[in-house]
């Protein structure tokens, strides 16, 4: 059990159920848009959003953003703590920074104090991209164990200014160091763990990396938070990460679709039919399971732990539910019986 932090109005870590968060690619000091696109990602299930603060304009934007949406709002800080202490002031929720890397440690210090008074907590966001050099030296490289010790180093400097509210990430873009990282950090300490796999690419191989690497830890029982990080628009990531959250078992809302990869026994065009159903159920929110088999022979019991399904045929299919047949049912009408089934549930 990690220890609990709150992000505006919402838990992370403790119990707490398992958050999904975004990170705006708009300008920061472009209100608008920025605005405008955290609210599409409300929309989406995003439930706490990161935006960029590479300058004073950007953090002086913060007040006015946060004013418009609905979730907390975390700011990203590198290298000056003065953007930190601005956002701080603003009304910000979190600030995600490293305190290595803003200067002296009157400085963190500082940041410490700033976001002590107003209850903020403080992410710590290692990232294989920036270790520390002695780090690399000592370990040869990028490696669970240099990121975890750099975010100990961070942890420790903080803690010299009496700060704890803290959570933290380790990032790489490598699925196993990044998934060695997190694990050795849960054994280590019980700080609330923020799960992604950074610098993933585009969403074809980039929600492969975050689904191995980020569902493999949920599914582990490690971690608290999570952000799908992909070269896309961000409402792909919090789609993303609502999937991963669903097929790792970690959270159970609308509707989960299986289907059976087609054999030599096949009769119906199955891909055809699984695309019909899976885009029909976009409008369903009931937490149910619903397969869609191409063979009448093994399909009920093959999806016996679905509660719905159709099993296709050579011109009939079946309709079951939970394993049972229910009735058997002309091919072009199997898609509207299997609705109107679920509307039923």
């Amino acid at each position: 059990m990690t220890k609990q932090i709150m992000v505006g109005g919402v838990p992370v870590g403790g119990g707490a159920p398992v958050t999904i968060q975004s990170m705006c690619n708009t300008r920061t000091d472009d209100v608008e848009a920025t605005a405008a696109q955290i609210l599409r990602l409300e929309a989406a299930g995003c439930q706490i959003v990161r935006v960029a603060v590479p300058d004073m304009a950007a953090a002086r934007a913060v007040g006015a953003i946060r004013e418009r949406i609905h979730i907390p709002l975390v700011v990203d800080i590198h290298f000056d703590y003065k953007l930190a202490l601005e956002c701080v002031a603003a009304g910000c929720d979190k600030v995600r920074i490293n305190p290595g890397n803003i200067g002296g440690e009157d400085r963190v210090k500082a940041v410490a104090d700033a976001c002590r008074g107003r209850g903020i907590p403080i992410r710590i966001g290692v990232n294989g991209g920036s270790l520390e050099k002695p780090l690399l030296a000592k370990y040869g490289g990028v490696t669970p164990e240099a990121l975890v010790e750099s975010a100990f180093g961070h942890i420790e400097l903080l803690h010299k200014f009496d700060f704890d509210d803290i959570c933290v990430s380790l990032k790489s873009s490598s699925v196993p160091v990044t998934v060695g990282a997190y694990r050795l950090m849960s054994e280590k300490s019980n700080y609330p763990l923020h799960l992604g796999v950074t610098e993933t690419g585009t969403p074809r191989m980039g929600v492969l990396k975050s689904a191995v690497g980020i569902g493999g830890l949920l599914a582990m029982g490690v971690g608290d938070t999570v952000r799908v990080s992909l070269s896309a628009d961000p409402v792909e990531e919090v789609c993303a990460a609502r999937d991963i959250l669903k097929v790792s078992g970690v959270r159970r809302e609308g509707p989960e679709l299986i289907a059976c990869p087609t054999c030599g026994r096949t009769r119906i065009d199955l891909i055809a039919l699984a695309n019909e159903v899976e885009a029909r159920l976009e409008s369903v929110d009931k937490p149910i399971t619903v397969a869609v088999m191409g063979c009448v022979v093994n399909g009920p019991g093959e999806a016996s732990a679905a509660d719905v399904g159709i099993a296709g045929g050579d011109g009939v299919g079946l309709l079951f539910r939970r394993g049972e047949i229910v009735k058997k049912v002309p091919q072009e009408a199997l898609v509207d019986e299997l609705f109107e089934l679920i509307e039923a549930l």
